[in-house]
């Protein structure tokens, strides 16, 4: 059924031809954009639906999250917001209560949080192995994902369990365990960071990777100045996420390069850490994006508007710069192109706002600006809904 979407006071299309429309429509067929124009030209369809004036986006690529987990580390936070430095080393608290949860309960907690997302505007997410750390529980981490999310990626690389020796937990990562997650995985991670895995390590993984024809993702540069940028430029990797600490080599090699620096500020907010360089980043060239790095230690919320609000209030970006890299830029550091714009041929993911104008996600912080949400063409939540 064809669902046309009229009424749009000002619709962002991320497609360089169309640009940004005002009074203008969408056709929805089936689970793809059919038409897309103004709206006195817009086609008869089966259905249609008047927004009133309300702006509309493509929906959020989130495109860097850890949500399959279980417990709670509240008093991490706690402590963290009393002064204590963050480390990282949080992540065995999650590991531990991970390997004790059923699959039930991880799909459950998994599923939970898709569907807040997706409340507020994201349609497409990726998530992360990494709170299981055996072949055991990064295999049934990786199937659980992969029955939920868009994009799955492996990332036993997150830190090296407690009692394992490093080089033997390497060999593990890069053998059994990269068989055992391979069907259900699309990407592979690594944590190259002082105190989870050197360059050295870090690359190993990758090549490992690489030799099965998986795509490569790198964490990197976040606690501090490291290799991770280079690493990952080196090994044509889809994005290298965190950017916290720069080198002026780090952001040429960004801008001459495919990899996308996807930036994580609720993540530097809660670590108390810098905020990324995101402004340096554009005036260099290179291809942003913004994610949530939804997490139950260092980040845990799945609101793409607040990372938007922050990257336009605190780090420079203009609002339609970030709200591309909330979208379009997600999708680029997925290596898609069905998401994060809205023209014919792409997925019917379409985001509305309670707001005339993508601006109010920055001049309005923290207000629920979502109105409706089409993902696949299919709207599972309406204003009405959520009112009710």
């Amino acid at each position: 059924m064809a669902i046309l979407i009229d009424g749009i006071g000002e619709l962002t299309t991320n497609d360089p031809e169309l640009g940004t429309l005002r009074d203008a429509a969408l056709v929805l067929d089936g689970t793809q954009v059919a038409w897309v124009g103004y709206s006195r030209r817009a086609p008869v369809a089966d259905e249609r639906v008047d927004v009133g004036g309300r702006a509309a986006l493509p929906g959020w690529v989130d495109s860097h999250t850890h949500l399959v987990f279980a417990g709670d580390r509240t008093a991490e936070f706690a402590a963290r917001m009393a002064g204590k430095p963050y480390t990282a080393g949080g992540i065995a608290v999650t590991v531990e209560a991970t390997r004790a949860a059923s699959d039930e309960e991880l799909a459950a907690n998994l599923r939970r949080h898709v569907e807040e997302a997706a409340r507020q505007g994201t349609t497409c997410l990726e998530t992360k192995t990494g709170y299981g750390l055996s072949v055991v529980d990064e295999q049934r981490s990786a199937r659980i994902a992969a029955e939920v999310v868009d994009e799955v990626t492996f990332l036993g690389a997150h830190l090296v369990p407690p009692g394992a020796e490093r080089k033997s937990y390497v060999d593990l990562v890069c053998g059994e365990m990269l068989d055992a997650v391979r069907d259900s995985v699309r990407w592979v991670d690594v944590f190259c960071e002082e105190g989870a895995f050197d360059e050295a390590q870090s690359e190993r993984v990758l090549r490992a990777a690489r030799d099965k024809g998986l795509g490569l993702r790198v964490h990197g540069n976040q606690l501090g100045p490291g290799p991770g940028v280079q690493l990952a430029v080196r090994n044509g990797a889809a994005s290298v996420d965190h950017c916290t600490y720069l080198t002026d080599a780090d952001v040429d090699a960004l801008a001459s390069s495919g990899t996308v620096a996807t930036l994580l500020p609720a993540c530097d907010l809660s670590t108390r850490q810098p905020l990324a360089p995101a402004r340096r980043l554009l005036d260099a060239g290179a291809v942003v994006a913004l994610a949530t790095n939804a997490n139950p230690g260092s980040s845990y919320t799945t609101s793409m508007a607040f990372c938007v609000a922050t990257a336009v209030l605190q780090m420079g970006m203009s609002v339609e710069e970030a709200v591309w890299a909330a979208t379009a830029g997600g999708a680029r550091a997925l290596r898609r192109d069905d998401v994060g714009h809205l023209r014919p041929g792409a997925r019917a993911d379409v985001h509305v706002l309670d707001a005339p104008s993508v601006t109010n996600l920055a001049y309005r912080p923290g207000v629920p600006l979502t109105w409706a949400v089409w993902r696949c063409g299919v709207h599972p939540m309406f204003s009405s809904e959520r009112d009710s």
